[in-house]
């Protein structure tokens, strides 16, 4: 009996000593933005490299768009990987704070930073954004930042809301349904992410020299583009996360080989400080889109 509460002390001291991370499963929620299998594909090298490099088991939990709020607030999940529209509402919300933002690798260019694109076909009458005005309006999700956020920033700034002075706004899911019904003709105009234009071309399933870009930026960014350009994802500390496996998990990230298989796989290069994403509240704010829909 003696030696049983000897023990169970012991335990006890342990467990005061080491905080209670070196124990935990460390888990993080990934926008799943084109389903879990490809996201596992995608993220879980990931969850294997933070695994050997932070000591703790990591587990990548694939989140559907509807799924990441409560993932959240349910303490479901210890970090977050999202969109940054999706980082600004959370952090405004419920705390959780960025620990780094990644570095894209797009046909070998190394990008922190994304843009919006505006499409519409080649022989389109449409020449500037005061012409959509009274269009068929198309983008991905309506939660979706780069395709959707960014274009309806754009259009507010030039007086135009999407919602009000559209003939209809419109969502396509995914980013070739969008591009194929500007092609198609069952929209008149559509909003993707930038590189996306570039991607389906280089597949074979379009042409460049069929759609025409409204709004045009003509700057050093290697894809086309017609908004200004935003941060990248940005990993996220849930506010219950310690701040010691905050600072493992910044530290893991900024760590990564580009040429590793959590790299590559990701298709991203690496990770860095986090970025200021302050224009992305100032676009959720312009647009008065979720909890920026009213500013206090």
């Amino acid at each position: 009996m003696r030696k049983f509460t000897i023990t169970l002390l012991l335990v006890a001291l342990v467990a005061m000593i080491i905080p209670h991370s070196a124990f935990a499963e460390v888990k993080v929620g990934v926008l799943a933005k084109r389903g879990a299998p490809k996201c596992m594909q995608k993220w879980g090298p990931l969850g294997k490299y933070l695994t050997d490099q932070m000591g703790t088991k990591v587990t990548i939990i694939p989140l559907k768009f509807e799924a990441v709020e409560p993932a959240v607030t349910g303490g479901k999940v210890d970090f977050v990987l999202a969109n940054s529209a999706f980082y600004v509402v959370l952090e405004k919300k419920y705390g959780v704070k960025a620990v780094s933002t990644l570095i894209n690798s797009r046909k070998g260019h190394a990008l922190s930073t994304f843009g919006g694109v505006v499409l519409v076909r080649n022989d389109s009458p449409i020449q500037t954004i005061a012409d959509i005005a009274g269009k068929k309006f198309m983008a991905v999700k309506k939660s979706s930042f780069g395709w959707a956020h960014m274009a309806w920033r754009l259009l507010l700034d030039h007086g135009i809301d999407p919602e009000k002075d559209c003939s209809e706004f419109l969502f396509g899911n995914k980013h070739d349904n969008v591009v194929l019904a500007v092609k198609n003709g069952a929209c008149d105009v559509g909003t993707v992410r930038s590189d996306t234009l570039e991607r389906m071309a280089d597949e074979g399933t379009i042409n460049l020299s069929d759609f025409r870009i409204i709004n045009q930026v003509q700057d050093d960014f290697p894809f086309i583009h017609s908004t200004q350009l935003y941060p990248e994802w940005p990993m996220a500390a849930c506010s219950q996360t310690d701040a010691a496996t905050a600072q493992k998990m910044a530290s893991a990230l900024k760590a990564l080989d580009k040429n590793s298989p959590a790299a590559t796989k990701a298709k991203i290069v690496g990770w860095e400080a986090p970025a200021d994403y302050a224009p992305v509240r100032e676009c959720l704010t312009t647009i008065k889109y979720g909890a920026f829909a009213v500013v206090q």
